[in-house]
């Protein structure tokens, strides 16, 4: 009589352990797993079972994921076909979420495999099996759930005592015996931003000038804009801490004082726009709209910041639409061409054809004004010009100058006659005001 021939069934061992806590010993927990399993593989040797090479562990790493290295493997095995029979030491080493589970058996049945628990006998394959699989699992995932709600619960209190609970500590402290410290020499970094950034308003203004000065975050990257502004609202920095959007006094001390922080506040809430364009309106440009290249192009005003100096010039807009080289004059540096602007400007007032132009535009509007008058209004812009403010000499410039062109050797002024005599009785006005 012939023996009956068994079919080997290749069984794939699978451990793992939540917390990292004793894996570095020779002897953890994932290795009595493994031991557990391999004897009960040896026990049903007689019914062909064999134990698969490949070892599948995921140690440190939680149940209720599955985005596990192990895991992930031992999935990858099965839809190839390597595997028959997966032995676990107890169902919840698999997963402690009923919906994974799910997920993982549908696998199961679509490659024919049997799934094993040594220290909880049943068989997938089965629908009693199944039933005591779910209702393990459901016991199994109302076991995480309770865990996971008293390490909420523990948190929140902590958190509300001001404790530090770990994480990634703020820009400007280190922990120390699970409390944070100052560390002086990137807190005066956080100073700085704060108060720079009560200057200027803007935090991509704010960026460029963290990079100048050549600041990085504790793990070296560069701070950006998003970076500045996550720092601005973090509450750490008065000596609070905060849980689910609740302030809480902190054992940590404060970086910033309640004063800089309430006017870092008062800004943050203007909309960006609204600031930006303040930032913009704080860098002056003088000849804004007025400047033309040899191509007929204009040329708009920019700004950058080098090594903390503001440096201004007007770009032709040939060249921001088309690149470097599309046109002969690129860029120009903006103080020379508004000092050499209002220079020709200075000259032009002084010369007799223009004062009697502007006496003559000017009786349009008042017959009674005398050429002598308009002479003296035109010379008292020239000492008056340095005490204005940028906007208002912006303003001036507007009325005087009809078109600035420039080529690689020359600087054309157009004026307005009828600008100058608006400047004229302006000028008039201001003389009649101090007289009175």
């Amino acid at each position: 009589m012939t023996k009956p021939i068994i079919r080997k069934l290749r069984c794939a061992i699978y451990t793992r352990k939540s917390s990292e806590e004793g894996l570095e010993q020779e002897f953890n927990s994932l290795h009595a797993q493994r031991e557990a399993c391999e004897a009960y593989i040896a026990s049903q040797r007689s019914e062909g079972w064999v134990l698969v090479r490949d070892q599948y562990d995921d140690g440190g790493v939680s149940g209720g994921t599955l985005e596990r290295p192990g895991l992930k493997r031992l999935m990858a095995d099965i839809e190839d076909g390597l595997v028959d029979i997966i032995v676990c030491y107890k169902i919840d080493r698999l997963s402690r979420s009923l919906a994974d589970f799910a997920k993982l058996v549908e696998v199961f049945d679509r490659n024919g495999v049997t799934f094993v628990s040594v220290t909880q006998q049943f068989n997938t394959t089965t629908s009693m099996g199944r039933l005591t699989l779910n209702i393990l699992l459901s016991f199994a995932q109302f076991e995480r759930e309770v865990t996971a709600e008293r390490i909420r619960d523990k948190v929140a209190a902590s958190r509300r005592k001001g404790m530090w609970m770990g994480g990634v500590p703020p820009y400007g402290y280190r922990v120390e015996s699970r409390k944070l410290l100052v560390e002086e020499e990137a807190a005066a970094h956080v100073r700085w931003i704060f108060a720079r950034f009560i200057e200027i308003g803007s935090g991509t203004l704010l960026a460029r000038e963290t990079a100048e000065r050549g600041l990085r975050t504790p793990r070296g990257n560069l701070i950006d804009k998003k970076y500045i502004y996550r720092l601005l609202n973090n509450r750490a920095y008065i000596g609070e801490a905060v849980h689910k959007g609740e302030s809480y006094p902190g054992e940590h001390d404060a970086i910033i004082d309640a004063d800089t922080w309430d006017k870092v506040r008062a800004i943050l809430t203007v909309s960006p726009r609204k600031r930006a364009m303040h930032t913009r309106a704080k860098t002056p440009a003088l000849l804004k709209g007025l400047v033309y290249g040899p191509d007929g192009a204009a040329f708009s005003p920019a700004h950058t910041k080098r090594r903390g100096r503001l440096y201004r010039y007007y770009v032709s807009q040939t060249v921001l639409k088309h690149g470097a080289g599309s046109c002969a004059v690129s860029r120009v540096p903006a103080g020379e061409i508004e000092a050499a602007v209002i220079e020709q400007i200075r000259n032009v007032l002084r010369q007799p054809e223009i004062v009697a132009g502007t006496w003559k535009a000017a009786r349009v509007h008042d017959s009674s004004i005398k050429e002598a008058d308009a002479r003296a209004a035109l010379q008292m812009l020239d000492p008056l010009w340095d005490e204005l403010f940028p906007a208002e000499q912006t303003r001036i410039l507007a009325l005087l100058v009809e078109r600035v062109d420039i080529s690689m050797n020359a600087l054309d002024v157009r004026l307005r006659t009828d600008g100058l005599a608006a400047v004229a009785r302006e000028m008039m006005a201001r003389d009649m005001e101090r007289a009175a």
